[in-house]
């Protein structure tokens, strides 16, 4: 007799279905795990012996042999370790075959029979319920699972529960859904001394999910404006949490109590390599891009990153997808995020500065600026220069609007976005809008176009400059509640595009 039990294999975000099969025949006494397994894999044949130990559960002197198919594709983590154990109870007639073959199991053994969490549990949920299976999981998993709610989860704490499930002496119920509630409690925007061009900035690039670069004196406040954009952001949707709950599953950041609706907000030093940026490594994992989904990417001293890190860059923000290309891999994995960069103006940091002469005027701008190709430069909607703060502003009192009432704004200026975008799958904000799309909802009035094209010739602008163009002043006409997109809003969104072309 073969038993049969499920899992799933990781590729990317993806979960493919994993049939394990167990087979318990006479002869030599063996227990096998066969069908591509990792180390930790195969080591799983010894936690698994251990545990059935803690529950008094003697394995037969015969040859168990585990198959674990599709036999070509590549078996790694510790997770395996329920579903093999699974498949060898409901061969033992411990549990029953049809119970453990409509499941889809997953989480790793502990000597003692315990369950530890794992992870992929969210990615997992999908595939049993595509499959139409219930999901067994170790406990902590639950909360992140269950989210999905077209499948049963069933979390429990030690193989001994599984098997009093199975054999209704005591039924665990299905697994809630969990959420992280999470209050912002980061710094204000209202503490930042002047930068009125750089918090309207900002407030523009939350609103539409425009690409932002920051240039100036070192100690102007790049980073500490960088650091208020979590308050500024609303929180995720239902669908974009679990789109980016998804990556997180799989690298472990979720908390045990379930999903959180906060963006994210990546910062990676800029010695960080590029599989680390992009995705790579053992398994092609998902690099800072994807962790950055639906949220913000934050790159300070962008120069500095290496320049290959920086070109890697051009294709995911124009796609809002990565495929991570390796010898044993070939995997995709989503990337929507917002670009924040900031820089120097030069190598010593004082070019603009004039009470600090630059001794290499201008030379020493122009190389270091010069490490960001002109590409790359285009892909950024909003360029800010961010001067020095004079001493006498840094006593005056706190003024302006608090991150909550820009917050508010922002997410009004989402909402209307999200109706404008609901018939129109694939785009969501300002920045994704493209082709008919972007003239039906962008087309300037009369004035407007005529700035702007005059402005184009002027200026050169790209036909991607072009239409970056179009797309902030939508964007800042949703903030002014606006339907058409007029000629003041084309001429700010101008402002910010015209700053860039310096470089």
């Amino acid at each position: 007799m073969v038993a049969r039990a499920y899992t799933v294999a990781f590729q990317g975000v993806q979960a493919r279905l994993v049939e394990v099969q167990c087979a318990v025949a006479p002869g030599l006494p063996a227990f096998t795990v066969v069908g591509l397994p990792d180390k930790a894999v195969s080591e799983a044949r010894d936690r698994v012996r251990s545990a059935l130990n803690a529950l008094a559960v003697a394995l037969p002197s015969k040859r168990i042999t585990v198959n674990l198919s599709p036999a070509d594709l590549p078996k790694e983590g510790s997770h395996f370790d329920l579903p093999i154990a699974l498949a060898l109870l409901a061969a033992l007639d411990i549990v029953p075959p049809d119970a453990a073959e409509a499941t889809v199991a997953l989480g790793e053994l502990s000597l003692d029979a315990s369950l530890v969490p794992v992870l992929g549990a969210l990615p997992a949920a999908l595939c049993a319920a595509e499959e139409d299976r219930i999901l067994l999981c170790p406990r902590a998993s639950g909360a992140e699972a269950a989210w999905v709610g077209a499948t049963q989860v069933i979390a429990v704490d030690s193989l001994g529960d599984v098997v009093r499930h199975f054999t209704g002496q005591a039924v665990v119920p299905p697994a809630e859904p969990g959420e992280v509630v999470a209050t912002y409690s980061g710094p204000d925007l209202r503490d930042v001394k002047g930068q009125e061009r750089a918090k309207r900035g900002l407030e523009i690039a939350a609103a539409g999910r425009h690409h932002l670069m920051m240039v100036g004196t070192p100690g102007s406040g790049k980073s500490m404006l960088a650091a208020r954009i979590p308050g500024i952001l609303p929180p995720l949707t239902a669908a974009e949490a679990l789109e980016t709950s998804m990556i997180q599953s799989l690298c472990g950041l979720l908390d045990e109590g379930g999903i959180n609706r906060t963006r994210p907000f990546r910062e990676p030093h800029h010695t960080a390599s590029m599989a680390a940026i992009v995705g790579g490594g053992r398994g092609a994992r998902p690099g800072e891009i994807s962790l950055a989904h639906n949220g913000v990417l934050f790159m300070d001293e962008f120069p500095e990153f290496p320049r290959t890190v920086l070109e890697t860059l051009r294709q995911p923000i124009e796609t809002g997808e990565v495929v991570v290309a390796r010898a044993n891999a070939h995997v995709k994995y989503p990337c929507r995020f917002m670009l924040v960069a900031a820089a120097n103006p030069c190598k010593c940091g004082y070019l603009s500065d004039p009470a600090r002469a630059c001794a290499r005027v201008p030379a020493c701008g122009e190389d270091y600026l010069g490490r960001i190709s002109g590409p790359l430069m285009d892909r950024f909607d909003l360029r800010l220069d961010v001067p020095p703060v004079a001493f006498t502003d840094l006593d005056l009192p706190a003024t302006g609007d608090t991150s909550a009432m820009v917050a508010s704004r922002v997410a009004a200026a989402r909402a209307v976005q999200a109706r404008r975008y609901a018939d129109h799958p694939g785009t969501f904000q300002n920045a994704d809008a493209e082709g008919e799309l972007l003239e039906a909802i962008a087309a300037p009035d009369t004035e407007g176009r005529a700035l702007l094209t005059k402005v184009a010739e002027r200026f050169g602008l790209s036909a991607r400059g072009y239409h970056r163009v179009l797309r902030v002043a939508r964007t800042i006409a949703d903030l002014a509640g606006e339907e058409r997109v007029r000629r003041p809003h084309v001429a700010e969104a101008l402002s910010f595009r015209l700053a860039q072309m310096a470089l």
